[in-house]
C-alpha cells in the first residue's frame, strides 16, 4: 500500500511519516529530499534560482514517479504537491492520501521555533506575517487537501490513530 502524506508546510507530514512508516515496517520516502537528490540542490535554491514554476514541473514528474513505482511505502509529500497539474488524482488513484489538518496558529508557533529560510514560501516573512501567510496557503489550498482520503484534524497527530483510519479505509474498499 502507498500512503501518501499531504498538508501545509509545519503540519508534521516528514516527522509523522516516519513514525507511520516505522510503526507499518513499510520505507519512508521525502518528495523533497527525491526532488533535491534529482536536482542536486535544495528546494530553497531551486526556487530562487530556477522559479517555483520549474519547481512545480519537476515536482509533479517526481509525483509520478513515485505513483508508478511498484511497491509499498510511506511518503511525505511537499506542501503543495497536491495543488498543481494533475497530483492529486495522480496521488488518489496511486495510494490513499491522508491530510495531516493542522491549526494555523499550531503551525505557526511551529515556524516560528524554526529556521524559516528553509521553508521557500516563507523565507523572508517578517514574524508577525507568518500566521497569515499559513492562513492565505490554506485558503487556497484546502480545495486540494480536501480530496484526501483520510483527514486527521488535530494539532497533535497519534500514530496509532492514523493507522487505524487506514484499516478502516481498507475495510471499506475490500
Amino acid at each position: 500500500m502507498k500512503i501518501f502524506l499531504i498538508g501545509l508546510p509545519g503540519s508534521g507530514k516528514t516527522t509523522t511519516g516516519k513514525a507511520l512508516a516505522k510503526a507499518m515496517k513499510l520505507p519512508f520516502v521525502d518528495l523533497d529530499v527525491e526532488i533535491e537528490k534529482l536536482e542536486r540542490m535544495p528546494v530553497r535554491e531551486i526556487f530562487s534560482m530556477k522559479t517555483e514554476e520549474y519547481y512545480r514541473i519537476v515536482e509533479s514528474k517526481v509525483v509520478k514517479q513515485w505513483c508508478d513505482q511498484p511497491g509499498d511505502y510511506v511518503i511525505s509529500t511537499g506542501g503543495g504537491a497536491p495543488c498543481f497539474f494533475d497530483n492529486m488524482d495522480r496521488i488518489n488513484q496511486s495510494g490513499i492520501s491522508i491530510f495531516l489538518d493542522v491549526s494555523t496558529r499550531e503551525i505557526a508557533n511551529r515556524m516560528m521555533k524554526s529556521n524559516l529560510a528553509q521553508r521557500p514560501l516563507l523565507a523572508g516573512a517578517p514574524m508577525d506575517e507568518v500566521k497569515d501567510r499559513i492562513e492565505f496557503l490554506r485558503s487556497h489550498r484546502l480545495p486540494f487537501y480536501s480530496q484526501a482520503a483520510i483527514t486527521i484534524s488535530a494539532d497533535h497527530i497519534r500514530i496509532d490513530s492514523i493507522i487505524e483510519q487506514i484499516k478502516l479505509r481498507k475495510e471499506s474498499q475490500e
